[in-house]
């Protein structure tokens, strides 16, 4: 499986209605629309960890700039 056709699935599961509400789901549960912040240096590590798996999946559903795909060519 190549990076598109991974993000291409990430989209075809997330952009359906159900996914909408799961995404949103994840949004309020991981701290995406909340601080991180913890008097415990571990929680707030915790919390900052699961939060990036959240922005990661928004990060998929992005379209890629032109310039990200000319670069993947080069390569």
């Amino acid at each position: 499986m190549t990076p598109d056709d991974l993000r291409s699935a990430y989209k075809h599961i997330l952009e359906s209605d159900d996914g909408a509400v799961v995404l949103d789901d994840l949004e309020l549960r991981f701290h995406i629309r909340s601080p991180v912040f913890s008097s415990d240096p571990y929680e707030t590590a915790f919390r900052d960890g699961q939060r990036s798996v959240v922005l990661f999946i928004m990060n998929m559903l992005k379209d890629r700039p032109p310039q990200i795909e000319e670069m993947q060519i080069d390569v």
